[in-house]
C-alpha cells in the first residue's frame, strides 16, 4: 500500500495544517482591522518614533540657511502629511515664526529659561516632542514636531476584551474539529458497510463480496475479506462436490451388496435344511447374524444418504405415542426374549399425542432398541416409560449395559444414532443421551 494513501498519512496532514495555520489565526484577524481601520493607518505613520527623529533631522538639515518663507512652506507641507503633529519654529532671536496649529501655551518670544523649562517638560512627561536646530545651528533657531503618546503607542491588542476575536477563535476550533469529524465518520460509515457485508448471508450461504473503492486500510481489509470469500467458496463448492460422490458411492455400494448378500443369505437357507455338526450349526449362525447385521448396515447407510439429501419423503401428522411405542415393542419383543433381556414397560393408559411422521418415528425406535440389543447385551435390560419433566411430555428408554464408552465387538460407525438425531430434528424433536458405567438413559422430547 502506497504511504498517500494511508489513513494515517491523511490525518497526520489534517494535524500539521492545524498546527501550521493555528499561529497566523491572530495576524489573520486583525490584518483587515489595520488595514480598513482608518485611525489604524492614521497612527502607523507615528509608531515608529526613531524613524520620526530621524525625518525631523533631515528636514532641519535641509532647511540650512533657508529664508523664513521656505521655511513656512516646508513645515505647511509636512503639516499635511503628519496632520495629528504640532509644528511651529523659533528663529535665532528666540521669536515664534510659524505654528500649526495655533496654540496658547507657546509664548511667542522665547527667553533661555523658557526654552529650557520647554525641553524639561518634553522628556518622559506630556506629548512626544522632537527639537531640531535648524541647519544644525543653534544661531538659526529651532523646530519643534510634536505628536500625543497615544499616537505613538504600538497596536494594542485586548483578546479578553475582544469578544469577537473570541468566537473567531471558538470558530477556527469548531472548523479543526468538524473537518476531525468528517474524517472519522467517513471512516466509520465504511466499517460499518464492511460489518453488514460481513454479517449479511447471501443466497450461497456465505457473506456476499464488498466493493473496493479506495485502496487504504479500510480498503486492503476489504480486499483480504473478498480474498477470504473467493476461497470459502472454492472450499464450498469442493466440499458439495465430495459430498455428492460420497453419497453416489454410498447408494452405490448398497445396490452392488445386496445382490451378493441375498446369494449368501440363501445358501444360508439351504444349509439349514442339510445335517450339520454342530461347529458347523454355529458358524452357519455366525454368518445369517453378520448378513444381517452387514444388511442394516445398508440400510442405514442408504437412509442417512437419503436424508442429507432431503430425500427422505417425510408425511406429519398427529400421532397417539402410547399405542405407537407398545405396537414397536410388540415387534420387537421376541428379539428381546430370545436374547434374554427383562423388558419393564411403563406405559399411561391416556393418549399421548404428537405431531410427528409414524414411520420414521418408529425407524427411531428401530435403532435405538437394535443398538441396545448390540451393545447392551451384557446388561440384559430395557425399560420403555413416560415421565412429565419440565411440563413436557417425555419418552425413555434405558438399559444397563456397560455404557456408550465402554468397548462393545459390535460397535460401528454409530450410523443409527446419526440417522435418529437427523430423524428427531426433523421432526422438531429433541434428544439427549445420559449414559455411564450402570447403564444408558436415552430421553425423546417435543422441542419448545
Amino acid at each position: 500500500m502506497k504511504i498517500r494513501n494511508s489513513l494515517l498519512t491523511k490525518y497526520l496532514l489534517i494535524i500539521s495544517a492545524a498546527l501550521v495555520l493555528w499561529p497566523i489565526v491572530l495576524p489573520v484577524y486583525y490584518l483587515p482591522k489595520s488595514f480598513l481601520d482608518k485611525d489604524s493607518k492614521e497612527k502607523i505613520i507615528y509608531m515608529d518614533t526613531q524613524e520620526l527623529e530621524r525625518m525631523w533631522q533631515r528636514e532641519a538639515e535641509k532647511l540650512d540657511g533657508a529664508t523664513s518663507d521656505k521655511i513656512d512652506k516646508r513645515l505647511r507641507t509636512l503639516k499635511k502629511q503628519y496632520s495629528k503633529a504640532m509644528i511651529f519654529w523659533v528663529d535665532g532671536s528666540g521669536k515664534t515664526k510659524q505654528m500649526l496649529p495655533n496654540q496658547r501655551n507657546i509664548p511667542n518670544q522665547w527667553t533661555i529659561q523658557e526654552s529650557v523649562q520647554f525641553m524639561k517638560k518634553s522628556v518622559g512627561t506630556g506629548p512626544f516632542t522632537i527639537v531640531a536646530y535648524i541647519g544644525g545651528d543653534s544661531d538659526q533657531g529651532f523646530m519643534v514636531f510634536q505628536v500625543p503618546h497615544s499616537l505613538t503607542d504600538p497596536l494594542s491588542i485586548s483578546v479578553n476584551e475582544d469578544v469577537y476575536l473570541l468566537l473567531y477563535g471558538f470558530l477556527v476550533f469548531v472548523l479543526f474539529l468538524f473537518i476531525s469529524w468528517l474524517f472519522f465518520s467517513k471512516i466509520r460509515r465504511r466499517l460499518v458497510q464492511l460489518q453488514t457485508a460481513m454479517t449479511e448471508v447471501g443466497v450461497t450461504g456465505l457473506p456476499n463480496k464488498v466493493t473496493v473503492m479506495r485502496l487504504d486500510e479500510i480498503g486492503q481489509l476489504g480486499i483480504s475479506f473478498n480474498h477470504m470469500i473467493d476461497e470459502l467458496t472454492k472450499s464450498r463448492n469442493r466440499e458439495q462436490e465430495e459430498e455428492v460422490l460420497r453419497k453416489q458411492l454410498i447408494a452405490n455400494i448398497s445396490h452392488d451388496l445386496r445382490t451378493p448378500l441375498t446369494t449368501i443369505r440363501g445358501h444360508a437357507y439351504s444349509l439349514k435344511k442339510e445335517s450339520l455338526s454342530l461347529k458347523g450349526q454355529e458358524s452357519l449362525y455366525l454368518i445369517e447374524s453378520k448378513v444381517d447385521m452387514l444388511s442394516r448396515l445398508l440400510d442405514n447407510l442408504l437412509a442417512y444418504t437419503l436424508l442429507s439429501a432431503g430425500k427422505y419423503t417425510m408425511e406429519r401428522k398427529m400421532t397417539d405415542m402410547v399405542r405407537l411405542l407398545r405396537s414397536s415393542l410388540a415387534s420387537w419383543y421376541p428379539v428381546f426374549e430370545k436374547e434374554g433381556f427383562e423388558v419393564n414397560v411403563r406405559l399411561p393408559d391416556q393418549v399421548l399425542i404428537w405431531n410427528i411422521d409414524p414411520q420414521w418415528f418408529t425407524r427411531v425406535l428401530d435403532n435405538l432398541f437394535q443398538n441396545v440389543v448390540r451393545h447392551a447385551k451384557t446388561g440384559r435390560y430395557i425399560s420403555v416409560h413416560t415421565e412429565e419433566q419440565d411440563e413436557k411430555n417425555v419418552i425413555i428408554i434405558e438399559d444397563k449395559g456397560p455404557g456408550m464408552n465402554a468397548g462393545s465387538q459390535e460397535k460401528g460407525a454409530e450410523i443409527g444414532l446419526s440417522i435418529v438425531s437427523l430423524m428427531l430434528k426433523e421432526m422438531n424433536l429433541d434428544w439427549k443421551i445420559e449414559s455411564s458405567s450402570s447403564g444408558t438413559r436415552i430421553y425423546v422430547f417435543e422441542k419448545s
